[in-house]
């Protein structure tokens, strides 16, 4: 539910902005304001995790999460669709940490947890594949408004099957919840996405834009002292200064920012510029996510052979080729000439992402594996609230519309090749326990 309702939305805003009358920055605030607050409070939700037990934080976000999409779901204007769209993220910040931090708990062998990180990642490939498309065809049959009502059947079976299936989880009471901490991170996220957001409509050199990038700074700047002071950090610094936390959690961000930024200029270019119904759009989009069904699956199979680095690595660099491509395809490149620098995206981004999800758990103590969790997803959501605010930004500020898309995919490209490189250094060459 939380991955489909990062993609699922790409394809349904260009209609719901018709439907409300939603400006590009409101359609922007649509879809980043849920990826914000998810990437701001992931870090709350782990702690909450390792406090309280990762299922019983799992469940409570669930449960947000289906009466936020419900209030999606009966939004009659843009505003209360954007608070909607924030209170789901705060389910989807609950949700995700517990998510992979009870894999674990489940499978402590590290061959059955390397295959349940790989199905982990392939389910969240199959979400990514599915919404597109899926939104398309909602939109085009029931209306947009039922993208969000989904969420409610799926979340009461997914509750009841926890409950019933998924032991306890264990907690550790002593673990206290740095709250300064939290709301740096809070604000450092949001401060950035506004920023980028809003830079398109009043442009860069705005003080608004310019006190949103100050903010930024100051506030991830409070967050690092904050973390060397604390006597219980909500990052304790060795887990921080380990290359294999930071770098797989940069990389993450890398990928997250260079896939859905594609994916929402992509879904803009498709219904604006070259007239595709939702149900086109989510079609035209297919082939970039759909490689991602069977990407993750594959690497996590090909992991216990060759280990995470040489996955990682090359996913990256052929996401870069296939971005590169698309950029290099010129401002209105016939349609068929898009479908493989949209698979390669696809696949490269998929297949790396078991491998850098494994390289930060596996660099986690039991007892932190719901802030290891946390972390990952954090930079992995920031990526992508950044990569679709950058990306819009981008569409607003170019001097025509395919000069902008072009110049959004080469940044991708560029993001993508950083990840290579970091995952060459940070990645172990070997899988846990090979």
């Amino acid at each position: 539910m939380v991955i489909l309702d990062v993609t699922i939305i790409n394809v349904a805003v260009p209609v719901i902005g018709r439907d409300l009358s939603a400006s590009l920055t409101a359609i922007q605030w649509i879809t980043d304001g849920y990826t914000m607050v998810f990437a701001g409070l992931l870090l709350t939700g782990g702690a909450l995790g390792d406090r309280l037990g990762n299922r019983r934080i799992f469940c409570i976000g669930v449960g947000v999460f289906i009466a936020s999409s419900a209030a999606c779901a009966l939004a009659q204007n843009t505003q209360a669709l954007v608070a909607a769209r924030l209170l789901e993220g705060l389910g989807a910040a609950l949700i995700v940490p517990g998510s992979l931090a009870l894999l674990p708990q489940a499978y402590p062998d590290t061959v059955t947890r390397a295959r349940a990180f790989g199905l982990w990642g392939s389910l969240a490939g199959i979400a990514a594949s599915a919404g597109p498309l899926l939104g398309g065809l909602i939109v085009s049959t029931v209306g947009w408004r039922w993208v969000f009502f989904i969420n409610v059947p799926v979340g009461i079976v997914c509750i009841a099957l926890t409950l019933r299936l998924v032991s306890r989880s264990p907690r550790h009471p002593a673990r206290a919840l740095d709250w300064p901490a939290q709301a740096a991170v809070v604000t450092a996220v949001a401060a950035l996405t506004a920023t980028l957001n809003e830079a398109g409509r009043r442009g860069w050199s705005d003080p608004v834009v310019l006190a949103g990038a100050g903010l930024t700074v100051l506030a991830t700047a409070a967050f690092a002292v904050r973390e060397r002071l604390a006597r219980s950090p909500a990052l304790p610094l060795n887990l921080l200064c380990s290359r294999a936390m930071s770098g797989g959690a940069a990389i993450g961000l890398l990928f997250n920012f260079a896939f859905y930024g594609m994916i929402f200029t992509a879904s803009l270019e498709f219904q604006h510029q070259r007239g595709y119904s939702a149900i086109g759009a989510g079609a035209a989009l297919f082939p970039a996510v759909a490689m991602t069904m069977f990407a993750s699956v594959l690497s996590g199979r090909l992991s216990r052979r060759t280990g995470h680095r040489p996955l990682v690595v090359s996913g990256m660099l052929l996401a870069a080729l296939g971005l590169a491509g698309w950029a290099a395809a010129g401002d209105d490149p016939a349609y068929p000439l898009l479908v493989a620098p949209m698979m390669a995206a696809g696949f490269g981004t998929s297949f790396a992402l078991t491998g850098s999800t494994a390289t930060v758990m596996g660099a986690a103590p039991t007892e932190y594996s719901g802030t290891a969790s946390a972390l990952f997803n954090t930079t992995r959501q920031i990526g992508s609230a950044t990569g679709v605010a950058l990306g819009g930004t981008l569409l607003i500020t170019a001097s025509d519309y395919g000069s902008g898309l072009r110049t959004s995919m080469a940044v991708g490209a560029l993001a993508y090749l950083t990840a290579a490189g970091l995952a060459w250094r940070c990645v172990p060459r070997k899988t846990e326990g090979a």
